[in-house]
């Protein structure tokens, strides 16, 4: 198997600001791990959305990071530097200049470097080219050498593969233990349900569901809620708002609660496979775990014993209601165990690297005239 170590150009939202970049967690959980495995990565993010003025972490030592100006000519420019990588990647959902970035990329392709789309979002992907035949990704997707997923499962892999993928495969969320990890309890996160994930269009019907109609129905127990956008929302007098929660706070966020709400995105919940970075911070943090269903938990937790799973809000009313302190503290940390031993952005990154060897070893045997199975 061919291990060099590669020189990785990966363009991203953002891997410095959590700030309305739900990816970013992922970003530095993947980026660190093939930095600790001896590759180098550079990560070029636009200076776009305020991100670069709610940054949350400085230029870390696993990447060099490239904060480019929104605007054609520097994301040229960072296309023109990407020509000195091995593999060059193109993440979705950038917002600047994706259509061109995803075109220009593929130019960068040859026998020896290869050109990777990694779908942060693959069901909204999906959505929008299944609903549009006009999308000018939809003719790109037979190009990439690869497709990379962070969640989806079979129906993500074949929905893609029938769009002409290569290759599909799901490199799945994981738990950074240098960075999420148990701490203390902080009072100002004391509450019996906490949940944390910025509002957007496909996922406030499922908050109104799974977290505020309990909270509405249960005027006994605490409340908090945290993400950008929920301001102006509607909210029962025992749901207290907090606004966005910097990284920094992520580990005392999940640690406090008796327990912490995972809400799956309506489309994502609809692909399955798709736990959010959330669900793996909360359990590196040893919090109990309530998930809205989706097909493919059990993939990654045991029900009941590693996770709680609730299919409508009366049944996390009902969660909570029986929940004690003993039991919340035994789930929470059997999560733990569990992410530790099989959920690590190191065990996503070892999974990486052979795929890509794989992908490297197919490409040399193809340009020699030998084909894969003579060998």
């Amino acid at each position: 198997m061919n291990s060099r170590k590669l020189n990785i150009a990966f363009f991203g939202s953002s891997l410095v600001s959590a700030y309305w970049n739900g990816a970013a967690t992922y970003y530095r959980g993947i980026v660190r791990a093939l930095h600790e495995r001896g590759h180098q990565i550079t990560f070029y993010e636009p200076d776009a959305y305020d991100r670069q003025q709610n940054r949350d972490i400085p230029d870390p030592e696993y990447a060099k990071v490239v904060v480019y100006e929104a605007t054609e000519e520097a994301a040229h420019r960072c296309l023109t530097q990407a020509e000195a990588a091995d593999l060059v990647v193109k993440a979705s959902g950038v917002g600047v200049f994706d259509e061109l970035l995803e075109r220009e990329v593929l130019k960068l392709k040859t026998d020896e470097r290869m050109v990777i789309f990694w779908d942060v979002d693959a069901p909204a992907t999906l959505d929008r080219v299944h609903h549009n035949a006009q999308d000018p990704f939809l003719p790109l997707i037979p190009q990439y050498d690869l497709i990379l997923t962070y969640g989806g499962g079979d129906p993500v892999i074949q929905a893609y593969e029938a769009l002409g993928a290569q290759r599909c495969v799901p490199i799945y969320n994981a738990l950074d233990t240098t960075t999420h990890h148990p701490v203390a309890p902080e009072p100002r996160f004391a509450c019996d349900l906490a949940f944390l994930g910025n509002r957007l269009p496909d996922r406030e019907v499922r908050v109104e569901e799974f977290f505020l109609n309990p909270a509405a129905a249960t005027p006994d127990k605490r409340f908090i809620i945290g993400g950008s956008g929920w301001g102006d929302k509607p909210m029962s007098s025992n749901v207290t708002y907090i606004g966005h929660v910097y990284t920094k706070d992520h580990n005392a966020f999940n640690c406090t609660p008796k327990a912490v709400l995972n809400i799956s995105r309506e489309s994502m919940a609809r692909y399955g496979f798709s736990p959010a970075t959330r669900v793996f911070e909360a359990a590196g943090a040893g919090a109990c775990i309530i998930t809205d269903y989706w097909e493919g938990i059990d993939f990654f937790f045991e029900p009941e014993q590693e996770i709680l799973v609730a299919k409508s809000g009366t049944e996390v009313a009902s969660i909570l209601a029986g929940l004690t302190d003993e039991q919340a503290k035994a789930i929470g940390q059997a999560a733990y165990q569990k992410v530790l031993s099989a959920h690590t952005y190191n065990h996503r990154a070892e999974q990486l690297e052979q795929l890509l060897y794989t992908k490297v070893n197919q490409q040399a045997l193809a340009l020699s005239g030998a084909s894969v199975t003579d060998k």
